[in-house]
């Protein structure tokens, strides 16, 4: 059986990112993998990248050293089948969870040799998720899309061969009223949110299950 790390590097629990995560993760499941979710935001005491170099030592190459709360999922991550992770977009970039272990995960084999540059013999698939407030159609200048694309690149590269979902324009809140949110449209919101996220969590589905 295939084992699926399944990761939100977002903090709120039942919202755009978790929701879009766990539908992966059930398309995968459905398909026959086990899957363990993980949670970043529950870890405990983690950061990321300290620049120790352990992990280019010759007793330690490829490894992360830093014996935190990220350790263990490095570690899981090193030994399963596939990655799905997914963040919301914090002033344009992913979350500081999302940073660290990222941070954590590619740099361990990483090698600054020319010849292999990275280490990692065991490439696995990826699928990473963002959710964010901007609209999709506003990606190209907002720089989303060289983001998005600068993530893969390098996922694809460390870790395993990776996709791209993206969600835009999402719902931020149940009751806008409480908030002098002047430049949005509470009804558009919330109609858009139900006309096109079942048709994201559709396609979140199906990416879990081709893994």
């Amino acid at each position: 059986m295939k084992k699926i790390i399944a990761i939100n590097a977002g903090p709120r629990k039942g919202w755009n990112t978790d929701q879009l995560i766990k539908e992966a993760a059930k398309g995968a499941k459905d398909a026959g993998a086990e899957i363990e979710y993980i949670d970043l935001y529950k870890l405990e005491k983690h950061t990321g990248c300290v620049s120790c170099f352990g992990c280019k030592l010759p007793a330690t190459f490829g490894r992360c050293v830093c014996k935190d709360g990220l350790f263990d999922v490095l570690e899981k991550i090193r030994q399963a089948d596939g990655l799905i992770i997914g963040s919301p977009n914090y002033l344009s970039n992913f979350t500081a969870e999302f940073r660290a272990l990222y941070e954590r995960l590619v740099f361990q084999v990483l090698t600054y040799n020319k010849e292999k540059p990275c280490c990692n013999e065991h490439l696995i698939p990826v699928i990473l998720i963002m959710t964010s407030n901007c609209g999709e159609e506003m990606y190209e200048m907002t720089g989303y899309n060289t983001l998005l694309e600068t993530y893969k690149n390098t996922l694809s590269t460390f870790v395993g061969p990776t996709e791209v979902l993206a969600c835009g324009n999402t719902l931020q809140v149940v009751d806008y009223s409480k908030y002098d949110w002047t430049m949005f449209d509470p009804d558009a919101k919330k109609a858009y949110h139900e006309d096109t996220f079942g048709d994201y969590l559709k396609k979140a589905y199906e990416l879990g299950k081709q893994l």
